[in-house]
């Protein structure tokens, strides 16, 4: 058994965005309300955080937790880092990515790395991963490379769910990874065209060729649309997350 748990399915800016009155910023529906895009995974035997944005420590307010067995970091991008120093009341916690990801980390946050370091800075072991297989404890974590615009990007697949983020193109090898899965998280910015993400059409074409048995579109924007409406018009098995959606697989 794996309970997933989006700890927040929005994009960089969040949802509401600052500033604005848009229908879906002034909704009443509280899966409107997005935080930015990250998942809690657990399963009998660990717990994982697939990024740490800068609503991390919001979120596990929301959703407690006793321990984490390791963080799976996707890219470098503030929206997806912003938040690892709030890791620190878990002691020492290791940190999976590649090695530019590491390269930021580091660069960011000195203070963690420091010969001498201040009481109380986050403990964090950086471990660096390619495209290759690894194991958390004895869970097998399957890398899969996706591109965002030019920036290389990495999913994960765990067990027969992948999720996948930032996504703009994948490389043909990369589907041969997602065959037959039961749940495929993947991004679905908004309605429009943009540079770096998919938006929903381009989305659901890439589902429909990896015809997972369900499909769950997430980092979304406020141009997305409301919630309660999008729902309606997607296909069968398919469907938008919201914030604290938990799924057991």
């Amino acid at each position: 058994m794996m309970k997933i748990t989006f700890l927040g399915s929005g994009t960089s800016t969040g949802v509401p965005q600052i500033g604005c009155n848009c229908d879906v910023c002034i909704s009443d529906d509280t899966k409107d309300k997005r935080l930015r895009a990250s998942v809690l995974i657990e399963t009998e035997n660990l717990r994982l955080i697939i990024d740490t944005g800068p609503d991390f420590r919001q979120q596990l307010l929301r959703h407690p937790v006793n321990g984490i067995s390791g963080i799976l970091l996707t890219h470098e991008h503030y929206d997806h880092i912003g938040g690892l120093d709030d890791v620190r009341p878990f002691g020492n916690v290791p940190v999976y990515a590649e090695k530019n990801v590491l390269n930021t980390i580091r660069r960011n946050m000195p203070y963690c790395f420091a010969e001498n370091r201040y009481p109380g800075v986050p403990l964090i072991q950086l471990k660096e991963i390619d495209e290759n297989d690894f194991y958390v404890h004895d869970e097998l974590i399957r890398p899969v490379r996706i591109m965002h615009a030019k920036l290389p990007v990495l999913g994960f697949r765990i067990r027969n769910m992948a999720y996948l983020t930032d996504v703009k193109t994948l490389p043909e090898s990369s589907f041969e990874k997602l065959k037959d899965l039961d749940l495929l998280i993947i991004n679905a910015l908004r309605i429009n065209k943009h540079i770096s993400h998919l938006n929903l059409d381009e989305a659901k074409e890439i589902a429909s060729i990896i015809n997972a048995k369900r499909t769950i579109y997430t980092h979304m924007s406020h141009d997305m649309g409301r919630h309660a409406f999008i729902n309606t018009i997607l296909p069968e098995r398919q469907e938008l997350a919201y914030d604290n959606m938990t799924i057991s697989i």
